[in-house]
């Protein structure tokens, strides 16, 4: 009884040890000080004013300016995206008439809320 005592005790205490934290998977935190941080969309703007056009890179222009309430921007690469393409999410027609709002185009907004409503009828359609 006392030998499955002493096996027990040792077992508890060597896990403890072993689920203990190891200081090796906070290095990543230690590099990632001594590292500069690299503004992503500059860089894609940079891309972009090169001439460089994707529907990819006006997506994610986009979307960050929309996100950082920088809606004249967010018009701006909207309207680059539809250009290119209309085959698009309907978040990007939303995204893309409430920045219209923003800059006064209460027009243009509308026109893409019917492009939007006549998609949803299409893509609704297609499902059924």
């Amino acid at each position: 009884m006392q030998k499955k005592l002493i096996v027990l005790v040792l077992l508890i205490v060597f896990s403890f040890s072993a689920v203990a934290q190891n200081e090796n998977v906070y290095i990543t935190d230690k590099i990632s000080d001594k590292y500069a941080y690299v503004d992503v969309i500059k860089t894609y703007e940079k891309i972009a004013a090169k001439g460089y056009k994707s529907v990819d890179l006006f997506q994610k222009l986009g979307d960050s300016s929309y996100q950082h309430d920088k809606l004249e921007k967010a018009a701006d690469w909207y309207d680059q995206l539809f250009a290119m393409t209309t085959d698009l999410e309907p978040v990007y027609y939303y995204r893309y008439a409430e920045s219209l709002r923003f800059i006064c185009q209460n027009e243009k907004a509308d026109a893409v809320i019917e492009k939007l409503k006549r998609k949803s009828k299409v893509t609704f359609k297609k499902k059924v």
